[in-house]
């Protein structure tokens, strides 16, 4: 038996990008950064590490109505590295979180930092039981843009 499960809570550094596969299934792209506080020669020191998270259907359309750039969400999903051709035909990989769970803890107003009230939208969960991940992946639009 093996667990493939990761538990991120973060904020978005950018609104999400959504795209559609070849037959118009909705995907979502987005970033979220977590912090790490660390004391290092006793100074305070934060690390930040940035995660790539990807949801596809509903979720990635839910993704795209509600979140914005500083959101902070909980977001729950496996962690897949997937191999794929840039267009100088070199072999690249790339890490990322697919996302089947998704939570908004926390909207930012554009106006201020204040915090403002969440949508209800919480709990969101992804339901892919009726097509497998995999056909998805694979009709994917313009993976060879992909930034790393």
């Amino acid at each position: 038996m093996s667990i493939n499960k990761v538990i991120l809570i973060g904020r978005l550094g950018a609104d999400p990008e959504i795209r559609y596969t070849l037959d118009g299934k909705p995907v979502a792209t987005f970033r979220i950064a977590t912090n790490e506080v660390i004391i290092k020669n006793g100074e305070k020191e934060i690390l930040t590490e940035w995660h790539r998270i990807v949801a596809f259907g509903r979720l990635a359309e839910i993704c795209g109505e509600y979140l914005s750039k500083g959101t902070q969400v909980y977001i729950e999903g496996k962690l897949r590295t997937r191999k794929f051709e840039d267009r100088q035909g070199n072999q690249r990989y790339i890490t990322e979180i697919v996302a089947n769970t998704l939570q908004i803890l926390e909207r930012k107003s554009a106006s201020n930092s204040e915090p403002k009230e969440i949508p209800s939208i919480q709990g969101f969960k992804n339901t892919l039981e009726e097509e497998p991940l995999e056909d998805l992946e694979e009709n994917l639009l313009d993976e060879e843009d992909i930034p790393f």
